[in-house]
């Protein structure tokens, strides 16, 4: 028999194990030649932070008792994995330091020529040789500096890697810190250098358009990798429409984003979609902007991004609910990020409490100090609480970040008219004017600004009418008009003015000021319709049910003085009485008559002296009272007919 076969038949459990056993994980003599900063590295390789962060600390005491214990190589990793471990645990301080501590050991280990082994472990691996980057360690320092808003430091330590040796991460951070601190220049010379080194890198992409370079040289720089990479056809009309963004042209962004999304391959993308909404937001069709948020939400119920900027259309709308529904879903998705804050701060604005409104837009410029949406809620915060100067700072601040959104300057020029600076205003409305275009947003906001002055009223309602001649329906330029139209008494106008509005739309304030407008015409149960549907849309709108009551209080005389009346007869205690048989009907019926008979003869005798007391209105009710008695009462010194 072969051999090979007698070892396969052997069925002895011997044989057995010698066939199937399987390797140990590490020989003992692999293991031995292992030193601890070899253990240390794979921990750290491994995401074992909390573990290299208890053994590097107690390596690192023990060579700091006795220097000879490990070579100036090995402490520096030590000082580098110890650092990772704290970084980790955002211990952001505290990993500056001992990354401080690691360059300073690399410096004099670069001065000696020759590493020295260690007392301890004299065995090294070819491993145990392959030390952490300096330039990692930087970049890393340089991650702690930005958490900390240490920007400044964070870009003087990533200035300090030569330009040749920075990685696209490295110019990444750099261009963006440079662009946060208004360095436009080195911002866009590193951001050029990432799409050099990563031509697909879309927010290189994003940042290079949103500091005013052209579309086209943008496109340029990615030509190469469009022309040789397939199924990408679609990235030049992309950098077109965010070019389109960031030049401010709305309606031309809108539509080159649609005609993306209605492409097969690119339909139902939800970072389009969040595009489409905050479009649509800034064009001032909130309607659209609503509905493609929750379009996106739908397709990922995870969604954080923008929707800020949802909760606060939903505040406006009056829908407190869903936006407290939406601040809820939101912090169980992450507290960590601007957004839940923001929508929470939104409804407690709209709520009017502005104090926790202003805490809760702090604490979301505190987790994203580039939040336009939050510096917006803290500046309208600080508005409503009379601190109109610290509201201008952040209004400011959010032009600094958002040229092309029209809300942040509005929020300023609100600021200015609230603190009468209507100079001020008239500046930043004019220059807004020229810079993004005259389109309707732009001209309510300087139509909103001219009303403020009697001067300028007819130049405010030329500007209103053109922009209502742009967009019939932008309910800014309609209010304005409307305001406009009241204060010159022409309520007819003002009527059809609000109803052609209504006609494509339902809105609470369109729907309250044209109350207002039946209510001077004297048409009050319509009126009362207009408020009940201001009040269905936004059941917190204060001034729709003072509208409302207003009206209740004005009711006729003859009503008021009916419920007066029956006020008095609840309260006479002789409910029982009233309640009685049909004779005392009868006897109250009697009275009556007898009293009208009184107020007859009481009538005739004034009219023979020539003395008359009773007014028209008083014998005219005496008529109406008592038809059957056949007053023909005279006046003066006549005498009365028969």
């Amino acid at each position: 028999m072969d051999p090979g076969e007698a070892a396969i038949l052997d069925s002895s459990p011997r044989s057995f194990s010698r066939l199937f056993a399987l390797p140990p994980p590490l020989s003992a003599a692999f293991l031995g030649r292992m030193n601890v900063i070899d253990h240390v590295r794979d921990m750290a390789a491994a995401g074992l932070h909390s573990n290299v962060r208890l053994l590097s600390s107690l390596l690192l005491t023990m060579s700091n008792n006795n220097p000879e214990l490990f070579s100036p190589s090995q402490k520096y990793q030590l000082l580098v994995y110890h650092a990772d471990s704290l970084f980790h645990d955002k211990e952001y301080r505290n990993a500056v330091s001992k990354y401080t501590m690691a360059l300073q050991q690399k410096k004099a280990l670069s001065k000696t020529s020759k590493v020295r082994p260690s007392t301890g472990n004299s065995a090294s691996t070819p491993q145990s040789q392959c030390l952490p980057s300096e330039i990692e360690v930087k970049y890393k320092m340089a991650e702690c500096y930005t958490m900390l808003k240490q920007d400044k430091d964070a870009i003087a330590i990533l200035d300090g890697i030569p330009s040749r040796q920075r990685t696209p991460k490295i110019n990444m951070m750099l261009a963006n810190l440079y662009k946060k601190a208004g360095q436009e220049r080195p911002s866009v010379t590193s951001y050029k250098e990432v799409l050099r080194q990563c031509p697909l890198a879309l927010d290189a992409i994003l940042g290079l358009l949103s500091l005013s370079v052209k579309g086209a040289e943008v496109a340029s720089m990615t030509m190469n990798v469009i022309q040789t990479v397939p199924n990408l056809d679609w990235l030049s009309v992309w950098i077109k429409a965010y070019a389109f963004v960031h030049v401010g042209d709305n309606s031309r962004a809108i539509n080159t984003i649609c005609s993306l999304e209605k492409k097969s391959l690119l339909r139902d993308n939800v970072d389009l979609l969040g595009s489409l909404a905050d479009l649509y937001f800034r064009a001032g069709d909130n309607k659209n902007s609503v509905l493609k948020f929750e379009q996106a939400q739908m397709l990922d119920p995870y969604l954080i991004k923008g929707m800020d900027v949802y909760g606060y259309l939903l505040a406006r709308e009056g829908r407190l609910e869903d936006v407290e529904n939406l601040g809820c879903r939101l912090f169980n998705i992450s507290d960590q990020h601007a957004e839940p804050w923001v929508v929470s701060g939104c409804h407690s604005f709209y709520s009017k409490r502005y104090s926790r409104a202003l805490y809760l837009g702090a604490k979301a410029i505190q987790l994203n100090s580039n939040s336009v949406q939050a510096l917006l809620l803290k500046g309208a915060a600080l508005r409503n609480m009379g601190r109109v100067q610290e509201a201008i700072i952040h209004f400011r601040e959010a032009i600094r970040l958002a040229p092309c959104r029209l809300d942040c300057y509005e929020g300023l020029i609100e600021c200015y008219l609230a603190s009468n600076s209507i100079r001020e205003a008239m500046v930043m409305a004019n220059n807004v004017y020229k810079t993004l275009g005259a389109n309707a947003q732009t001209l309510t906001l300087l139509a909103t600004v001219c009303l403020e002055d009697p001067v300028t009223q007819e130049k405010a309602k030329t500007l209103l009418d053109k922009a209502l001649t742009q967009r019939p329906d932008y309910i800014k330029a309609v209010v304005k008009k409307a305001e406009l139209l009241s204060r010159e008494q022409k309520y007819e106008d003002g009527i059809a003015l609000l109803r052609n509005a209504l006609a494509n739309q339902s809105d609470c304030v369109l729907h309250r000021i044209l109350g207002d407008f039946l209510v001077a015409v004297n048409e009050y149960q319509e009126a009362m319709d207009q408020y009940s549907i201001a009040l269905s849309l936004d059941p917190n709108d204060q001034k729709s049910l003072e509208g409302m009551q207003k009206m209740e209080k004005e009711e006729s005389p003859t009503d008021a003085t009916q419920e007066e009346d029956v006020d008095d007869m609840e309260g006479s205690g002789e409910e029982g009485d009233l309640e009685g048989s049909d004779s005392e009907a009868a006897q109250w019926a009697d009275q009556e008559q007898w009293f009208g008979m009184q107020l007859c003869f009481i009538s005739l005798y004034v009219s023979a002296v020539g003395r008359s007391v009773f007014s028209s209105h008083s014998l005219q009710f005496a008529r109406s009272q008592f038809p059957d008695q056949g007053l023909n009462l005279g006046h003066g010194s006549g005498s009365p007919e028969p």
